[in-house]
């Protein structure tokens, strides 16, 4: 078993939801962090724990950052952090597997599936570390989380969508 801390200086999380039933919005969090702890003879041992920094946010305006961060969405005083943990890890193919674990946003917790959807083989650095780096994916529903905010629109259908696509890109550190 090899435990791996993020490296949040190299790690992001990135998300995107339809606005106004005709275009995908981007956002990201520029800080995320964690411990993995990988098995490779036996992924099943393996185990996750993440945490991304509301804080963080940026979809590049600010009012729009500072309303995911009201208590209409994220609600970043009272919940700063968004969290996962692995319950179950599959191997799904070379380099890939399917994590089951608890999410956590908006003091919600909910059980959801990610996708690693590649792990690089370990490297070494130039200043003596090992590090591998990992990409994962999931979809949620916003509403499951109590994120219930939105408006009709004049035309039909509503301000922003309710299916989140979320993107995370890690690079992990080896400890010793």
């Amino acid at each position: 078993m090899s435990t791996y801390q993020i490296d949040a200086s190299h790690s992001g999380a990135q998300f995107k939801v339809r606005h106004m039933m005709i275009a995908n919005v981007k956002g990201e969090f520029d800080k995320v962090t964690g411990t993995v702890h990988f098995d490779e003879a036996n992924p099943a041992a393996s185990r996750v724990e993440a945490a991304i920094d509301v804080n963080t946010i940026s979809t590049r305006d600010e009012q729009r950052d500072g309303h995911l961060k009201s208590p209409d969405f994220l609600d970043a005083a009272q919940y700063p952090s968004i969290d996962f943990k692995s319950k179950k890890v599959t191997a799904s193919g070379p380099g890939t597997f399917t994590l089951l674990g608890d999410l956590t946003i908006h003091g919600v917790t909910k059980e959801v599936s990610v996708k690693v959807d590649e792990l690089t083989p370990e490297a070494k650095d130039p200043w003596g570390g090992t590090r591998r780096g990992a990409a994962a994916s999931t979809r949620i529903n916003r509403k499951d989380f109590g994120m219930h905010f939105n408006m009709a629109l004049e035309a039909g259908g509503f301000l922003v969508g309710d299916e989140v696509d979320i993107h995370i890109d890690v690079e992990l550190l080896k400890q010793a």
